[in-house]
């Protein structure tokens, strides 16, 4: 199997994988041109959901940047833990022979996941619908996070 952007797309809403795309990718979808080599995702943060997700990335060959078993990123209480303890704010994916070689589950947004989707755009690509946080979303969640960058530099 060839794993590109419409292969990934496809499975993740064949398995019924609750997810929306953010970051640079998400830029890319609404026609605007940036450089990105990965994938950034928001996903509802729902344990199934979850070990469905890592699961499929796993079975592809991506594997966590930290040294853990992938799947407790679905325990709330470890993920809990390394959001504290080591400030984690994406759960890193990474493969060295894929030719998308990362896929980030985001943690963090200023506005609930529930939110998120409910304003999400749906973009078809050929035939595979992505859901697309917002544009006005997108924004919002960058400038948040360029404040947070901000204030953790003073």
């Amino acid at each position: 199997m060839e794993l590109d952007y419409k292969t990934i797309f496809k499975e993740l809403n064949d398995n019924d994988i609750d997810y929306l795309v953010v970051g640079g990718l998400a830029v890319n979808l609404f026609g605007v041109p940036r450089l990105t080599y990965d994938i950034d995702l928001m996903i509802h943060m729902d344990p199934e959901n979850i070990e469905k997700l890592v699961s499929k990335l796993t079975q592809w060959g991506y594997k966590p940047k930290i040294q853990v078993n992938p799947l407790e990123f679905a325990d709330e209480e470890k993920r809990n833990l390394w959001i504290s303890e080591k400030g984690m704010k994406a759960f890193n994916l990474f493969s060295e022979h894929l030719p998308i070689g990362e896929i980030d589950i985001v943690i963090y947004s200023p506005i609930p996941y529930k939110i998120l989707k409910e304003r999400a755009v749906k973009i078809q690509i050929q035939d595979i619908i992505i859901p697309v946080i917002s544009i006005h979303d997108l924004i919002e969640t960058v400038l948040s996070k360029l404040d947070q960058n901000r204030k953790s530099s003073y």
